[in-house]
């Protein structure tokens, strides 16, 4: 089932978020014990996917989060997790990188197709472009020199049913598509920026995408 179709059954408004990790190992053995150093800042990647689908208490249904994988030589790896569908994520930074090492040890899938490695977590090649051109909905690029992201209004009758963020890990982000726009004047890493936007989301604040 192509995932559009696949994803409008998880909830009535689905977020997405994408991190591109500028250096993260796309393919190998990964070191659990260096995800910051020789594992490409792995772990900004994953502390951004637990902060995208992980509450307190449980997991959101509503959530869509690919990495860009870009480190070493060969192609750029995609992996996709939907929230609804995945068994055994828990807030333990080096259990979720276990889920990670699992994928990436396969051989990449050629571009634009997916393989599912366990329940909601799709392995797939390709990069950040691919990835925005296949959603079918208004995409935020979160960038601290840009206006305010919960300025303005969403029109009263619109029917955005989705919304794409596309944010970095610790290097600046080199992409110019989508509405640039600010959660602030501080640079935040990118766990606190989702969790920034799941609770302007969540609490139903006026958001800027005109």
């Amino acid at each position: 089932m192509p995932f559009a179709q696949l994803l409008k059954t998880i909830g009535d408004f689905l977020r997405r978020f994408v991190i591109v990790g500028s250096r993260a190992m796309a393919r190998g053995k990964l070191p659990l014990n260096d995800l910051a150093g020789g594992a490409g800042r792995m772990d900004v990647l994953i502390r951004a996917l637990m902060a995208s689908i992980l509450t307190s208490h449980g997991m959101r249904d509503d959530v869509e989060f690919t990495m860009i994988l870009l480190g070493g030589p060969g192609p750029a790896r995609r992996i996709r997790f939907v929230s609804n569908q995945l068994k055994g994520i828990h807030a333990e930074e080096r259990s979720v990188a276990g889920k990670i090492a699992a994928v990436i040890k396969n051989p990449t899938p050629p571009r634009g197709h997916w393989v599912e490695r366990s329940p909601g977590i799709y392995d797939g090649g390709g990069d950040l472009d691919m990835t925005l051109d296949d959603f079918q909905c208004p995409i935020v690029r979160l960038d601290a020199n840009s206006q305010l992201l919960y300025e303005g209004s969403i029109p009263g009758d619109s029917d955005i049913s989705e919304l794409a963020f596309v944010l970095g890990d610790d290097k600046t982000l080199e992409c110019n598509r989508g509405m640039p726009r600010s959660l602030g004047k501080e640079w935040l890493q990118g766990h606190t920026c989702i969790a920034i936007v799941h609770f302007l989301l969540d609490e139903r604040v006026k958001i800027n995408l005109e």
